[in-house]
């Protein structure tokens, strides 16, 4: 290795002349980025990848198909998680998130929440890519998916839809679990996807520091500032995965994403990646954009009903008779109960409720029990027979406006349904049916839905 360096030095000493002061330094980052490159090979937890931005092409590649530990990378996922959240308004920037005593007590690294308190999604947000706390992972998480088993679920899901076929999570954060594995071409993907799909919020990633609570929060990411072009993402370390590391680069006409893991520290991980950087970066194409990852399932069906304000599940078959609610959706949520989203200190209730149709299905935990159809007032006027229903909503001002939304959204598919809101009651809170009726038939009302959901629009029909 000492050899290499002086070798190195004084190939650079005819162009530059080096002081005596900068050559000690120059010494350990040329040392740093000798031995990471040139020991990657021999480390067992390495694997790194650098991909085109704008083509998708590998540019360089070395065990980026072998499983590796994400550690932190993890709350790449849980960013999108939120970014997809807030990007179909079931959440806001100012929406407050409930802290349990579980994330409270979460490990470093951390910003320190206390049981029973709230963050903003904002702060949340910026708590993560600097700080990477976990309190904070595992708060949003139980607030997205009801709990913390429930969203890893969800971000398995959507990673597999985002073709992260190699991508298991089992909780937010990355702290050690032996079963929460991925790959380097996966966290690429990802990368990619936040980029993509989310362009109004991927800037975040680049939040150089965050004041929480009277204390500053510095990005753990040292490359932001200091290497040209990098725009983000997210670092991560546990004793099993090592060093981790995912950049974004844009530098004039050429764009890379590219993945380091199994670092043997930061240093060696940060000099090598930089490196990586300089050497392939020159590569890259300089053409138009192109997207690259496509979001093949769209929501999770089952996220539906987790948040009030969102859209409500399709169910994946027409039913054979006429029911409340079809069985599709309990047999589908089995294994994982909806929540919402409610004030902090009151018990989660399911939103929307949903029961089965025959006593063959599946059985349902207690926590969605079936929830009796609203019947009409006397003299009621609001449409009867078959109706689509596409949110549920914790006022009927907030129901109202989406359905204006999904209305002006679809073009004349719903130009002749008549919307309308609902009211029902579940664990003391009042929640508002967004519903459009009108429809002649049973099978008018699955084809409209059917349309929606091609939209993006998830929905599902029900007779009244």
């Amino acid at each position: 290795m000492g050899a290499i360096v002086r070798m190195g030095l004084a190939h650079l000493a005819g162009p530059f002349r080096l002081s005596r002061k900068i050559v000690p330094v120059f010494l350990v980052a040329f040392a740093l980025v000798v031995s990471a490159a040139g020991g990657a090979s021999a480390n067992p937890k390495y694997a790194g990848l650098v991909i085109d931005a704008k083509t998708g092409k590998t540019l360089y590649a070395d065990n980026a198909d072998a499983y590796r530990y994400p550690a932190s990378l993890t709350k790449m996922m849980t960013l999108y998680m939120v970014f997809e959240a807030l990007s179909s308004g079931r959440i806001s920037l100012g929406t407050r998130i409930p802290v349990s005593r579980k994330a409270a007590a979460e490990p470093p690294s951390k910003i320190g929440l206390r049981a029973g308190g709230t963050i903003t999604v904002e702060n949340a947000i910026k708590a993560l890519v600097t700080k990477s706390a976990n309190d904070v992972a595992t708060a949003v998480g139980e607030f997205l998916g009801g709990s913390e088993d429930g969203f890893a679920r969800l971000m398995t899901e959507k990673a597999h839809q985002l073709g992260m076929s190699r991508t298991t999570f089992k909780n937010a954060h990355g702290l050690p679990d032996s079963r929460q594995k991925t790959t380097a071409r996966d966290m690429a993907r990802l990368g990619l996807a936040l980029r993509e799909h989310h362009p109004k919020y991927y800037g975040y990633f680049s939040t150089r520091s965050f004041t929480y609570g009277g204390r500053r929060y510095g990005n753990h990411n040292r490359l932001l500032g200091r290497v040209k072009g990098v725009d983000g993402i997210k670092t991560g370390y546990i004793r099993a995965s090592g060093f981790n590391l995912v950049t974004s680069v844009v530098d004039g006409n050429r764009s890379v994403v590219a993945v380091v893991m199994g670092g043997r520290s930061g240093a060696s991980r940060n000099a090598h990646m930089t490196d990586l950087l300089r050497r392939y970066l020159p590569k890259a194409s300089t053409g138009r954009d192109r997207l690259l990852v496509a979001d093949k399932g769209g929501t999770p069906a089952f996220v539906a009903g987790m948040i009030p304000g969102n859209q409500v599940p399709l169910p994946t078959s027409r039913p054979q008779a006429p029911a409340p609610v079809v069985t599709a959706y309990a047999a589908e949520t089995a294994a994982t109960v909806p929540m919402p989203l409610v004030e902090p200190k009151r018990p989660p209730q399911p939103v929307d409720p949903v029961r089965t149709a025959s006593t063959t299905a599946a059985p349902v935990t207690a926590a969605v029990q079936a929830e009796p159809e609203p019947q009409p007032a006397a003299g009621s006027r609001l449409p009867s027979g078959w109706v689509v229903q596409v949110a549920s909503m914790p006022s009927d001002a907030e129901a109202r406006a989406f359905l204006d939304a999904t209305k002006d959204q679809v073009g004349t598919l719903l130009a002749q349904a008549t919307g309308f809101t609902e009211t029902f009651e579940k664990g003391g809170v009042t929640y508002h049916r967004a519903r459009y009726g009108g429809f002649a038939s049973k099978d008018a009302a699955w084809d409209t839905c059917n349309a929606l959901k091609r939209k993006g629009i998830s929905c599902y029909a029900v007779a009244r």
